[in-house]
Formats: structure tokens, sequence, C-alpha cells
């Protein structure tokens, strides 16, 4: 039996214009259609959303960028927070990422404009990088006591302090700012995981109320070195 071009042509015509005038229509089949794509659409969203945060959260990902790995980086490696007895690390998210959801996007939006920065070459070179050094150190400082150091509260809780193995300065400091909380943690832990660059009366930078012999920065090389015992 022989086929008609023609025929064959209209029905699929037909089929496009009820398909079309089902989806204009307020039809039940119209809606879960709608319904369905816009569910499936949302879920594609939310899945690529969160494994980009969670990407972007990792520490191959900061250091994927050369500014970071070559400047930063090896000061962090030799710091209490990537390697220690119990092998607990705070990697670079843990400390520059707040935790919390409304904190975390708000963090991210800002540090998208770090993008601009790598595009146009800001610190791209070690002699930019140094030149930018203080800048990019009194920033975070700044964020660090804003926000009363949370990235540090999401990991150390003073209400769990053990003041007996802490030595005196510590001890006096943690005191002062539960008592008080005329400081927060940043105050006095600039370089526990960097080193500190170099700034004119870095030693002057700190709570009012500290004694003269407890003076932040500390040596956090000796100060965190862990007993053996």
């Amino acid at each position: 039996m022989l086929r008609n071009p023609g025929k064959e042509m209209d029905k699929e015509a037909n089929f496009f214009i009820r398909f079309w005038q089902m989806m204009r229509s307020r039809s039940r089949v119209a809606t879960w259609i709608v319904a369905v794509f816009f569910f499936l659409a949302g879920m594609a969203y939310m899945i690529t959303f969160n494994w980009t945060m969670k990407v972007t959260n990792t520490e191959q990902f900061c250091i994927s960028c050369h500014e970071m790995k070559d400047n930063m980086y090896p000061s962090y490696v030799k710091s209490i927070h990537y390697s220690n007895r119990s092998g607990v690390r705070a990697t670079c998210s843990d400390c520059h990422v707040p935790h919390e959801w409304t904190d975390k996007i708000v963090r991210k939006v800002q540090a998208s404009k770090e993008i601009w920065g790598k595009i146009t070459g800001t610190i791209d070179t070690r002699e930019k990088f140094l030149e930018h050094r203080v800048y990019l150190a009194k920033r975070e400082w700044k964020r660090f006591k804003k926000n009363d150091s949370l990235e540090c509260r999401n990991c150390h809780d003073q209400s769990y302090f053990d003041f007996a193995k802490q030595q005196a300065p510590g001890k006096f400091m943690h005191t002062v700012m539960i008592d008080t909380g005329q400081f927060t943690c940043i105050d006095c832990h600039k370089g526990i995981a960097h080193d500190l660059p170099e700034i004119e009366g870095l030693d002057a930078i700190r709570p009012a109320t500290i004694e003269p012999t407890m003076r932040p920065p500390y040596d956090h090389t000796v100060m965190t070195q862990e007993s053996t015992e």
C-alpha cells in the first residue's frame, strides 16, 4: 500500500497544532507538564549550585591559582592549622568562608571581585603581591574584626577552653575577652596561619587593655607548639 506524503505531513502538522493548543489551554495535562519541567529545572539548578559551592570551598580550588599557591600556601603548610598531632586540619575555606548559609553566600559574593583581580593580573607576580600584601592583610583582619572572628569560632568554642593547658598570655587574654568582649580572636592571632606582612607599628594593632608583657603579635611557631608528653 502506497503512503501518501501529503497526509503524513498533515498528521504531523495537526499533532503540533494540538500540542500547542493543549499547552495554551488550562488543562491539567499542560499544568503537569509545566510543573514537571520547572521541578526538573530547579533540581538541576540546585545540584549545579551546591556542586559549585562545594568545589569552590576546597583547598585544591584555592591553590589552583599560582597567586595563592606561590605566595600564601607555603606559610600555611608550616602552621599548626595545616599539620598537627591530632590530624585535624583547618583548610582555606574553614578560615576564610563562614559556615552558616547566609554568611557564606555574602562572602562568596564579596569574593567574586577577586575574579576581576585574577583577570587583570593585580597580584600575578611576586612583586605585585608584596606591594599589595599589607592592604590584603588589613582587609582580612578588618573582616574578622567586624564579624567577631566568626570563622575562628566555627571550630573554637570559648565555652570549652581549658585554661590549665594554656600559657600565661593565652589564659589572660581569653579570660579578658570572655569577661569584657572588648576584643576578638584576630586581635592577637593575626599570624596564626600565614607569615605576618612587614608593617610599621604592627605591635600597636592590639586591644588597648593588653598588659605590656603580653602584647601581640605572638610568635605562633612557639605559642602553638604542641606538647610531646
